[in-house]
């Protein structure tokens, strides 16, 4: 046998990484740039050779990130969709991603209104919420080698230019408009879309039949998975992404596609001469499969007697040069197989001295000294030939080791170092004589000189189990391994297990050793002539197994007697106990103190003490010892504390607002846990600041908040001192502090004057006013109303903004539309009189068209850019220019260059890659960008434009 990579034959003989065992390659200390590539095995005899299936080698690996320093803000306004690029790194092997929201370990968790695409690595908001403010970070996982990379962050800032209105769904993520799938594969679709409010997503087949019960959708159906695709599955699927504003459609269709597989295969013929031969092979397959013939390994191509047509293959009037074996070859994208046969062309014995095919398993044959050694001749002869068999030129005679049987088979018994030698096979008939040699070669025996030895071992640690060997040179040597009587699969479980050594050493290692890697390790060494053993028991000790009926004995107000069964202790003694708890209140188990404070290994019962009254209890026990905690006891039975006076006054107490003559107060109530009890309520004391009478009012219903107090006399703005306790059934609990709070005030009494507007765009109008002078009331800032028409309240929006400014910008209007507007001051009472409604109209829209026939040459980093100028129509605002906008290093750069004309010239960095678009720009704002422009790193590729993008010049 031979094997090649990519076409050439591999040189075993001066290759000290790569030999090969019975057949099989085996690469030791792999490296990408050698070993990468398609692998193929020729095995042959006297009859010809054979071509195996192609293997093919790759290596996984994920770059980091090229760059660590902080992303470019986004800056997107409330309401609005956005898309956060992750960009993963240079790789090989699949991918998946998750988002980390600012810091590990808080991922991105997908909804109706976020996902995370596993095809791009994309983080997609549908609608962004002021919660969503925050630095992402991208994570890529490669699923073979488990490595991990994260980006540096992306800061999401919402602008402060108002909230985005409602606006029809946006298809972001989509499938592609042909999808091919191969049989019994698992297909995904991913469907996403921006919208405000959230678009709802729905699937189905255009043809109307219904989805089968395999078909899973995911991630708020934003993903369609179909499990063991198959022929009926193959058809027009439709995503819908639908809001109250409208909805939107993305199509594609998926093929059905299938590796080849026989429904005709070649078998072994044998023709005289001049006979005819008519092999035919069938294959189905979608793409409809490509067939190809190879005779001992070698492309078979039609002349003369040879004819190909399709899969079948014609020799006309064969002759004994035609004797091999011969190959059908049938290939799609998506595989390759091959139907094997022998054609055997025998002579006429009129005309022909003698034709047989002499049959002797190896050329070289090894063998163990002391063993029986079997070598095989079958001659095929017509008329049947007589055998005879030599050793080097000496023919041999039956003895009490060496047996000669009828069909030609010669037998040698405990075989010695003088029986190596050449043997010949020769056969005779009358036409003539024909003969093959094959080598015998006695090896000594393999010993082992270094086995595994009994050892204990603590969980979580690695060790290497040696198994080493001293062997014939002349011998080809495997090494395998069986633990517990199952042979170690070291792709399978490679995470624990892996070989280490030379050709000569079969040491195991075993990596992070859990308890269930105990037990019997056996070494097993194969040669070409022998196998041997070695085997070692490995003992495993780890942490402590859980303890068993954990009770509540004995419970008060704050503390808890336990008792409890030990577990397991792994191998090493139990050193002691800790006592965790739970409550409806608490995120998880945590920790309690205890009497005694430290529990010890020989001790089965402990009081918990520190507990909140009237609250309901779990508790569970977790063992440790020498090698660390084990896992943790089942819970106890749930048990409730006895009641007590409320120990927890309420915090901040504070207040104000409300409407005139009213005096607000608000506190923090006090947990249901520190409630120690039924009945439980508040006390609200208050006074004006300077006297000192309290005025007290007791609330009997916990989760009512705020507290009212109403009475004619109270002064606008005037300082309570206010205090918050707490009781219950008990009794009553303490105080807080007490707190200033300031009874409600008045709303502004005047509206602003000299209102005045301005259309800016499109979607925004700009309104300007002058300040109110100093008045009674306080002013805390200003609220601008606008609304279409009085008719329609669902067109009435408001902005408000501080007292500081005298302006603001209305935006997320209706194009070519009439506004009213009105300005109020407000206060925490709340909007005074409204200023006298003015009205403005929105610009005419950006044309919706982008600029066409971009033309674009590079010399040398000179980028030179010509394209049609863009005519608005009758209901659109006139264009006044255009921006060209690049974006550079993986979009995080963003420059935008306002131009009249229609013809830009830009000067670009040899180091970066860009993406270019055109907009057109008019009153009404920016118009619809072009399709983008990539070019790529200058000092990387010599650009040369495609030629419907060159400019006539480049063509001279």
């Amino acid at each position: 046998m031979i094997w090649s990579l990519n076409g050439t034959l591999i040189d075993l003989g001066n290759d000290y990484r790569r030999h090969m065992t019975g057949g099989s390659l085996i690469i030791s200390n792999l490296d990408k740039d050698q070993d990468t590539g398609v692998y193929q095995c020729t095995a042959f005899n006297t009859w010809g050779s054979i071509l195996s299936r192609r293997a093919s080698l790759q290596f996984a690996y994920l770059d980091n990130f090229k760059t660590q320093a902080v992303r470019s803000a986004v800056n997107v306004r409330e309401g609005q969709g956005v898309v956060l690029l992750c960009g993963p790194p240079a790789h090989s092997g699949g991918l998946t991603f998750a988002w980390i929201f600012n810091e590990y370990p808080h991922f991105v968790q997908q909804d109706s209104r976020r996902f995370i695409s596993q095809e791009t690595g994309s983080l997609y908001i549908s609608k962004v919420e002021s919660s969503d403010v925050g630095n992402y970070t991208c994570v890529v996982n490669n699923s073979v080698t488990r490595e991990k990379v994260l980006s540096s962050p992306t800061p999401l800032v919402l602008r402060n230019d108002g909230v985005m209105g409602e606006y029809e769904p946006k298809i972001e993520v989509h499938f592609p408009d042909s999808v091919p799938a191969a049989k019994e594969s698992v297909v995904t679709l991913e469907c996403f879309a921006l919208g405000n409010p959230v678009p709802e997503i729905s699937w189905r087949r255009t043809s109307g039949i219904p989805f089968p019960s395999k078909v899973k959708m995911k991630n708020s159906n934003a993903v369609l998975e179909i499990p063991n695709f198959q022929q009926e599955d193959a058809g027009m699927y439709e995503c819908m992404a639908e809001n109250r504003r409208g909805k939107n459609a993305a199509r594609g269709r998926i093929s059905f596609h299938a590796k080849p597989h026989w429904l005709q295969t070649i078998t072994d013929t044998v023709l005289s001469i001049e006979e005819n031969l008519f092999w035919e092979c069938k294959a189905n397959g979608k793409p409809k499969p490509s067939y190809s013939w190879l005779k001992n390994g070698e492309q078979v191509t039609p002349e003369g007697r040879i004819q190909i047509e399709n899969g079948a293959l014609s020799i006309a009037v064969v002759n004994l040069s035609d004797s091999g074996v011969y190959q059908c070859v049938a290939e799609n994208k998506h595989g390759i197989i091959y139907s094997g046969a022998q054609l055997m062309v025998l002579g006429k014995i009129a005309s022909l001295p003698l034709l047989f095919i002499l049959l002797i398993c190896l050329t070289l044959l090894k063998a163990r000294s002391g063993s029986e050694v079997t070598l095989e001749c079958e001659p095929q002869a017509s008329p049947p030939a007589i055998t005879l068999w030599k050793k080097g030129n000496e023919i041999l005679q039956r003895s009490e080791r060496i047996t000669l049987l009828p069909n030609g088979t010669l037998k040698i018994a405990n075989v010695t170092r003088r029986d190596a030698a050449s043997y010949t096979c020769v056969a005779k008939n009358q036409f003539g004589t024909a003969s093959t040699t094959g080598r015998l070669l006695i090896t000594e025996p393999t010993r082992i000189t270094m086995r595994p030895t009994n050892m204990e071992i603590i969980v979580g640690e690695s060790i290497v189990l040696p198994c080493q060997i001293a062997c014939d040179p002349a011998l080809d040597v495997s090494f395998s391994w069986a633990f517990n009587g199952q042979l170690v699969d070291f792709q399978r479980d490679g995470d624990h297990f892996e070989r280490v050594g030379g050709s000569i050493s079969g040491d195991l290692m075993v990596r992070n050793i859990q308890l269930n890697h105990g037990g019997k390790y056996v070494c097993v060494i194969d040669t070409d002539v022998e196998s041997l053993s070695t085997s070692a028991i490995l003992v495993v000790k780890g942490p402590p197994g859980p303890p068993d009926k954990v009770a509540v004995e004995e419970i008060t107000d704050s503390t808890a007697q336990l008792s409890w069964t030990p577990g397991r202790d792994n191998g090493s003694p139990i050193t002691g106990y800790i006592i965790q708890a739970r409550t409806p209140f608490t995120v998880g188990w945590q920790a309690v103190d205890s009497v005694p404070e430290v529990v010890n290994g020989n001790t089965l019962t402990a009081t918990v003490v520190g507990l909140n009254a009237w609250v309901e209890y779990e508790f569970r026990v977790v063992t440790r010892n020498i090698v660390g905690l084990g896992e943790p006891s089942p819970a106890s039975a749930k048990t409730r504390t006895e009641d007590a006076i409320p120990d927890t006054a309420p915090t901040d107490v504070e207040g104000g607002g409300g409407t005139k003559t009213e005096l607000v107060i608000t506190w923090e109530p006090v947990p249901e846990e520190l409630q120690n009890g039924e009945g439980f309520g508040y006390i609200v004391a208050f006074r004006p600041v300077g006297t000192v009478t309290w005025t007290r009012a007791v609330i009997s219903t916990p989760g009512v908040a705020p507290y009212v107090f109403r009475n004619d006399t109270i002064p606008p703005f005037a300082p309570f001192d206010v205090k918050v306790g707490a009781y219950n059934n008990r009794g009553e609990g303490p105080f807080s502090s007490i707190a200033t709070v300031y009874s409600a005030e008045e709303v502004p009494s005047l509206a602003p004057k000299r209102v005045r507007t301005r259309s800016v765009s499109a979607v925004q109008i700009e309104v300007i006013w002058e300040a109110l002078p100093v008045i009674a009331e306080r002013v805390l800032g200003y609220e601008v109303v606008y609304w279409e028409d009085d008719t329609k309240p669902d067109t009435v929006g408001k902005v408000r903004i501080s007292e500081n400014y005298k302006l603001v910008n209305v935006t997320g209007l209706r194009a070519n539309t009439v506004y009213y507007l009105c300005v109020a001051a407000f206060n925490t009472a709340g909007p005074g009189p409204q200023s006298a409604a003015i009205n403005a109209t929105t610009k005419k829209p950006p044309p919706d068209r982008a600029p066409l026939n971009i033309q674009w040459t590079m010399i040398g980093s000179t980028l030179t850019m010509h394209w049609d100028a863009v005519v608005a129509m009758e209901t659109e605002s006139r264009v006044t220019g255009y921006l060209v906008v690049l974006r550079r290093h993986r979009y995080n750069d963003i420059n935008a260059i306002p131009t009249n004309k229609t013809t830009v010239e830009l000067s670009l960095s040899a180091n970066d890659n860009y993406l270019i678009q055109i907009k057109a720009v008019s009153e009404g704002g920016e118009g619809v960008g072009s399709e983008p422009i990539h070019i790529q790193k200058l000092s990387e590729f010599t650009l040369v434009p495609p030629p419907s993008r060159r400019s006539p010049k480049d063509h001279g």
